[in-house]
């Protein structure tokens, strides 16, 4: 089993003083990761915002969580990508996504490709970024990309390139994560078809990830399997020592739901400290997953389970 890592996801600040010392806070309370989303929203962008936070922190690593590949082509992502991690002494962790909110996409004239397309280019994205990374002459000719004799520099300090984390639901971009990723980034969620909301959340049950470690598993063979990281994104950290209570609470927001199917799940964290301690041994022993990452509201509430579990 690998040993726990706790990341925290966070993308707001109203001055650079600010943000450091979010990035330090996060550093001192003793979490691994600070990871910065990619939405065209009121947020930082991602690549300066973890490049700065890298400066204000002295072993904190630091990643996206995760890059849209539809707004950026892969031979840029990887000469960014190479910089930053030179500029951070090696602290990247390069997270890559296909894309899931339609809004988006209709705000700046893009069009929102069904998931599959969405997925394949992304494939043909991440074979164009792992060779620039590793310090290939690529050329390629994809259905999406064309890229001609193209080579990058500087590259990156990690070898052969930065940890890759794909992210995702669906079994196309988990079978991707399991052939290509270093880290596989669990989000348990399923944006419909158009965008409707609510979104699918059928895949936070039990039943869900087994379906998913399982479809990983056999995508990936029982060698590469053994060397990936398996992550889950945590929606919601709530400490109480009424489980049951807060679970069914949360119902009214996860209407598709039972409060014993939001207690099961990775993607929530409910319970007292040592509760929620006991269920992440658990779902290690029993999922493999290792990396938790959690939103900035929980960073104080989550710290003392890190305090226990980094590292172990």
């Amino acid at each position: 089993m690998k040993p726990f890592r706790f990341g925290v996801t966070v993308g707001r600040a109203g001055s650079r003083t600010e943000w450091v010392a979010k990035a330090r806070k996060i550093e001192d309370l003793g979490y691994g990761v600070l990871t910065v989303p990619d939405h065209l929203t009121d947020l930082f962008a991602p690549l300066p915002a973890i490049l700065s936070a890298a400066e204000a922190t002295k072993h904190l690593r630091v990643g996206t969580n995760v890059l849209n590949n539809d707004l950026r082509h892969p031979v840029l992502v990887a000469r960014e990508a190479a910089t930053v991690d030179l500029l951070t002494d090696g602290r990247l962790q390069l997270g890559l996504g296909a894309g899931s909110l339609r809004s988006e996409y209709d705000q700046i004239g893009l069009n929102f490709d069904r998931g599959c397309t969405r997925v394949e280019r992304m494939a043909e994205a991440v074979t164009i970024i792992k060779g620039l990374l590793k310090g290939e002459q690529v050329t390629f000719a994809g259905r999406h990309y064309r890229v001609t004799g193209h080579t990058i520099a500087p590259l990156p300090v990690q070898r052969p390139h930065p940890p890759i984390l794909i992210g995702g639901n669906g079994p196309r971009l988990l079978t991707l994560a399991a052939r290509e990723a270093n880290i596989v980034g669990f989000s348990g969620i399923t944006f419909r078809q158009g965008g409707a909301i609510p979104p699918d959340l059928s895949g936070w049950r039990a039943s869900g990830v087994d379906e998913r470690v399982r479809l990983l598993r056999d995508a990936a063979g029982a060698e590469r399997y053994a060397r990936l990281e398996l992550s889950a994104l945590v929606q919601r950290v709530v400490i109480t020592t009424d489980r049951r209570k807060a679970a069914g609470e949360l119902t009214s927001r996860w209407t598709e739901l039972t409060p014993d199917e939001i207690l099961q799940s990775p993607y929530v964290l409910i319970g007292t400290v040592d509760e929620m301690v006991e269920d992440l041994l658990a779902r290690r022993e029993w999922w493999g997953i290792s990396y938790y990452v959690i939103f900035e509201p929980y960073l104080d509430v989550f710290a003392p389970v890190v305090a226990r579990l980094a590292g172990q």
